[in-house]
């Protein structure tokens, strides 16, 4: 009876231990799987971190640019919209000038040439505080007509120029720095239409109607 006792519990002992082992097998084997994982891991997150990393950093230093740019257009433009106002005064003294000397009542006057060299003086000071402040006037006379500086509101009919040359400036135009304030408001020249050019589309004309 001792025997088979004793040789009940020794199967019962082998069956825990195998038991055992197989479970410390499984065990380590899990432990191998996750260490072996846990290289790759690492790396994609290290990877990860330094993608994040680098796209914080991209991104603080366009908004260190961006928030640069912004400071230095404020400085050197932040007067654009107020500039640009101003120079209703230099249309105001032009206008104002040019009806005093169109007044036949005071053509040839003392009073009127004091008061025009009065306009003159204010007008000089005003382009000379603009010019401290980089607003230029746009010279337009003579010139090729150019879209980015100038605006074409008529033509005028002249055999002694090329076509498109500014020959009359109607408003001034201004630059501030190298940004457009105000275009030039120009006539530009064009070829006189010849009579017998200007009959023929006359004809050409009346036949289509």
């Amino acid at each position: 009876m001792e025997k088979e006792h004793k040789s009940k519990n020794d199967d019962k002992e082998k069956i825990l231990d195998n038991s055992n082992k197989e479970k410390n097998a499984e065990i380590n084997n899990d432990l191998k799987e996750e260490l072996a994982k846990e290289p790759i891991s690492l790396d994609n997150k290290i990877k990860d971190l330094e993608d994040k990393l680098a796209r914080t950093l991209a991104e603080m230093e366009n908004q260190r640019r961006r928030f640069e740019k912004e400071k230095v257009d404020a400085f050197e433009y932040g007067g654009f919209a107020f500039a640009k106002e101003a120079l209703n005064l230099i249309d105001n003294l032009d206008r104002s000038k040019q009806v005093l000397e169109n007044d036949e009542s005071l053509k040839n006057s003392t009073f009127l040439n004091k008061i025009l060299e009065h306009f003159d003086i204010i007008n000089k000071d005003l382009i000379s505080i603009f010019s401290k402040n980089y607003i230029e006037k746009i010279d337009c006379i003579g010139k090729k007509l150019d879209p980015n500086l100038h605006q074409a509101m008529m033509e005028v009919e002249d055999d002694q120029r090329d076509p498109g040359i500014i020959v009359q400036e109607i408003q001034k135009g201004f630059m501030i720095k190298d940004r457009l304030l105000r275009p030039s408001l120009v006539a530009v020249s064009k070829k006189k239409e010849k009579k017998d050019q200007k009959i023929q589309e006359n004809k050409e004309d009346s036949v289509k109607k």
